[in-house]
């Protein structure tokens, strides 16, 4: 099977943008949980930058570098995959409904950041003369943090999204551990949906379109 070149490159720099975006969004759970007063992830190692230690194995690496390949293949750029979650103790939060949900939303908020930080740092390249910044791939990759984020803030478990629901409807635990048994069909289910992911990639695709134009950028809806 012959793979398209281009399509390949595309891949594997959405492929190490993933790896850098998905180190971010572990460490702002991180950091945030020992801010609120849990220190679990300063144990396990969890503050820190270094991407070894928010990797998962099949779901930052495998998964995600097999579809890059199929993507290659099939002339079409696919990507999807997930970091190693953060533990907390729900216990040692100061205030543990609003220090979960804290917890639970930056991991999106850092998504949100980190594609601002990188229009502002291609809007200041291409002023400097460097019109590399204004071209395709880095707006790809501005768009899948963004899609990372709404990703992360769907409802259900284990994703930030149902963290965030589950304080605002007060759910117990007892209430919550039953909804997580069945997280894993619905979340297949989520993966193999072309209406959802559709639905994520409009609302990435229009904050993109948004945040680009206070740049001074006009992007056209893909």
């Amino acid at each position: 099977m012959r793979m398209d070149n281009v399509v390949l490159m595309d891949g594997l720099l959405l492929f190490f943008g993933f790896i850098a975006f998905v180190t971010l969004h572990e460490y702002a759970h991180a950091w945030t949980a020992v801010r609120c007063g849990d220190d679990t992830p300063r144990l396990q190692g969890r503050l820190t930058l270094d991407p070894i230690a928010h990797i998962d194995l099949f779901g930052t690496i495998i998964l995600p570098l097999a579809l890059v390949l199929i993507g290659a293949a099939s002339g079409q750029v696919l990507l999807f995959g997930w970091g190693r979650p953060v533990q907390v103790n729900l216990d040692n939060f100061k205030q543990r409904q609003r220090d979960d949900i804290l917890v639970s939303a930056a991991g999106p908020a850092m998504n949100l950041l980190i594609a601002v930080v990188m229009l502002a740092g291609m809007r200041l390249g291409t002023l400097a003369g460097y019109r590399i910044f204004e071209s395709v791939p880095f707006f790809r990759l501005t768009d899948l943090t963004l899609f990372l984020c709404f990703f992360n803030l769907l409802p259900i478990p284990p994703l930030d999204g149902a963290h965030i629901l589950r304080n605002l409807l007060h759910i117990n635990d007892e209430a919550y551990a039953q909804i997580s048994r069945y997280s894993f069909l619905l979340f297949i289910i989520v993966m193999r949906s072309s209406v959802v992911s559709n639905f994520i990639g409009y609302f990435s695709s229009t904050c993109l379109i948004m945040l680009a134009r206070l740049f001074g950028w006009h992007l056209a809806p893909a």
